[in-house]
């Protein structure tokens, strides 16, 4: 017996375990969201470029495109132009659109457009980069005032990143006259970046140029400049204005290197409008685009990868356990007396179909005159088999006559009568009856009266809209419920109606 026990603890702390376990590697690492309701938010990038067209000439527009690297997932991508020839080449980890027409005549407008979120990026591939530069070739006066920023910069460094964060701060000095030497006057950020790569050069450490876009609504903007420099393990980032590391979380990458965002043949005054605007989708509706649109699997072995019609019917059966649990609670802790166990939830998945109120009515008028047609049949002295086919066959005419009233007056709920498990009704008036006999009536009432308790109780639970789609979306759950209903088999303390039962033991 106590290794029966022991086995069952283990069984039970199992089945627990790997069921919180497969939840919680759902929720937080695949990031699948918990309620329906929930949202995430998509990110709509238009860039819209314009140029004038040279006349009787080709012409080759090429552009950067974002990478639509690991840490966002596309959704979409289209290139809207009219009469032009599109390609995508991919070069030193970037993408390039080619656009080209043989022929084309005054102002041009082509866009570019991109969906993606954020929710639901893979894991990031291992970052590569470079780890040694030469240095850049300087003379006179420039070199020395390189020279002259290197030497308070190593002081105050203690590595590669604190070392470029410190080149950042002294080329952003305005009030050195090195810095205003070697900047010549130009203190644009492009010319500072192109300071801070030659006195990091000097060091032979590298540097590279990153343009990136910020997601924030409704606000016009230009591709911002960051630098970024890889230190073995990780690429780091830094502003070249401010000298602060790390890249905000609302920046997006559109291409890295020295190349201007465009280069155009055939034409002149080019220039990229960005415009963004973010949305909402629902949550699970998200995921299931993220794993049409890209190599993503979070759901492939889910649910919802099954056809839609066959959710549907898993979303009704997937709540079974549901019912059964509850049940078990109310007959093994609570002594509520019913016909079974899984009669009750036949009865409750049947009240999907007529509503609780509209079910028990039907289900009692339905029941008692099948009690009474019984007990008829039961002076007959007819054997089991021909006397439970009359019954079902007398509750089959007693719906479609009940239906046909219905439909007559008007009640069209009642028509789903007709989807009631007539087996399960012919079984309960059958047990019911017999009951009767060996108990008496009154305990046969009070039998009925819990099955329909249980039923309804069992019902409200299973149409609980937010607990249908948690245990669609996530069935580990099952295996948590399976570990309480093998604990609660080995339950022999009181029922709580024993309790009353028993309350005048307890006064003495």
């Amino acid at each position: 017996m106590r290794a029966l026990t022991l086995h069952l603890k283990v069984l039970i702390f199992i089945l627990v375990t790997l069921g919180i376990a497969i939840t919680a590697y759902q929720i937080f690492i695949l990031g699948i969201p918990v309620t329906e309701d929930e949202t995430d938010d998509l990110w709509n990038i238009d860039a819209k470029v314009e140029f004038q067209a040279n006349a009787r000439e080709p012409v080759k527009l090429q552009m950067y495109v974002p990478p639509l690297n690991q840490e966002f997932v596309s959704l979409n991508e289209s290139f809207i132009s009219n009469n032009y020839g599109v390609s995508i080449n991919r070069a030193d980890g970037n993408r390039r659109v080619t656009w080209s027409a043989r022929r084309v005549n005054g102002n041009q407008t082509l866009y570019y457009r991109l969906v993606l979120t954020r929710r639901y990026s893979g894991e990031q591939t291992k970052a590569t980069g470079p780890i040694f530069r030469d240095s850049i070739p300087v003379e006179g006066a420039e070199k020395i005032a390189a020279e002259a920023l290197l030497s308070p910069i190593r002081q105050h460094s203690a590595d590669v990143e604190t070392f470029i964060s410190e080149a950042i701060k002294r080329v952003n000095n305005a009030n050195d006259d090195n810095v205003k030497l070697l900047l010549g006057g130009d203190s644009s950020t492009p010319n500072k970046a192109r300071v801070i790569e030659l006195l990091l050069s000097i060091a032979h450490v590298p540097m590279e140029r990153v343009h990136t876009v910020r997601l924030l609504a409704d606000m016009a903007q230009s591709p911002e400049l960051w630098l970024r420099s890889f230190n073995g393990d990780k690429w780091l980032y830094f502003n070249p204005e401010t000298g602060e590391q790390g890249l905000p979380k609302d920046r997006l990458i559109w291409w890295t290197g020295d190349d201007p965002l465009l280069t155009l043949e055939g034409g002149r005054n080019a220039q990229v409008t960005f415009t963004l605007n973010s949305s909402e989708m629902n949550a699970i509706r998200l995921a299931k685009l993220t794993d049409e649109n890209t190599d993503a699997d979070f759901l492939e072995y889910s649910l919802y990868g099954l056809p839609l019609q066959t959710q549907q019917t898993y979303q009704i059966m997937i709540m079974i356990p549901i019912g059964v649990l509850v049940i078990l609670i109310l007959r093994n802790l609570g002594g509520l007396q019913t016909l079974g166990t899984f009669t009750p939830v036949l009865i409750a998945l049947a009240f999907r179909e007529t509503q609780i109120g509209f079910g028990i009515i039907l289900f009692t008028i339905i029941t008692a005159l099948g009690l009474s047609l019984r007990s008829y049949l039961e002076h007959l002295k007819l054997q089991m088999l021909p006397r439970l086919s009359v019954v079902l066959t007398f509750v089959v005419v007693l719906i479609a006559v009940i239906s046909l009233f219905s439909h007559k007056l008007g009640l069209e709920r009642g028509l789903s009568v007709s989807l009631f498990p007539m087996v399960i009704l012919t079984m309960t008036i059958e047990r019911l009856s017999i009951t009767w006999e060996e108990r008496g009536g009154g305990h046969a009432f009070k039998v009925a009266v819990g099955t329909l308790i249980a039923a309804a109780l069992a019902f409200m639970l299973m149409n609980i809209p937010e607990l249908t789609y948690f245990i669609f979306t996530f069935p580990a759950v099952l295996l948590i419920m399976v570990g309480f209903m093998l604990a609660m088999g080995r339950y022999r303390g009181y029922r709580l109606t024993e309790l009353f039962r028993f309350k005048a033991f307890l006064k003495d």
